[in-house]
């Protein structure tokens, strides 16, 4: 009995570990849908695939593992917001401001990004393939 409780905890608690390292807060989540602001909110591994966040307040948000593929996010301000391997697949990002967020690994795969404001934020290692860019000072293979 004691052999058979101890094999289910050693296969449950990597589950409960790597599922509460990467949960949204649900309420923030909802939060973000209705009010159209989150600031400073962990919104790390949420799903907001195809989300409406025209003019989103999302400064200093936690966004890291986020899925925004095909969300609109025109106008938002993400300064500061962590979106390190974020999803941001299609993404509409005209005219947002990514002041000093941290954006590393992210995937910016056919995304529009015209007018973006990245000052100061920092794009290692992102996938841009067939995105849009225009006005938007984003360099690839150099500092």
């Amino acid at each position: 009995m004691k052999l058979h409780a101890l094999s289910a905890l050693t296969l449950t608690l990597p589950l409960l570990v790597v599922t509460s390292a990467q949960a949204a807060d649900p309420a923030q989540v909802r939060q973000l849908l209705v009010t159209g602001a989150c600031q400073a909110c962990d919104l790390s591994g949420a799903d907001l695939s195809v989300a409406h966040l025209i003019g989103a307040d999302l400064r200093d948000a936690n966004l890291q593992n986020a899925n925004l593929t095909d969300a609109n996010l025109e106008g938002a301000d993400l300064s500061g917001a962590n979106l390190t391997d974020a999803n941001l697949t299609r993404a509409f990002l005209t005219n947002a401001v990514l002041d000093g967020a941290q954006a590393d690994n992210a995937n910016l795969t056919e995304a529009t990004l015209h007018y973006t404001n990245v000052a100061g934020a920092s794009f290692e290692n992102v996938n841009l393939s067939g995105a849009q860019v225009l006005g938007t000072p984003i360099s690839v293979g150099g500092n």
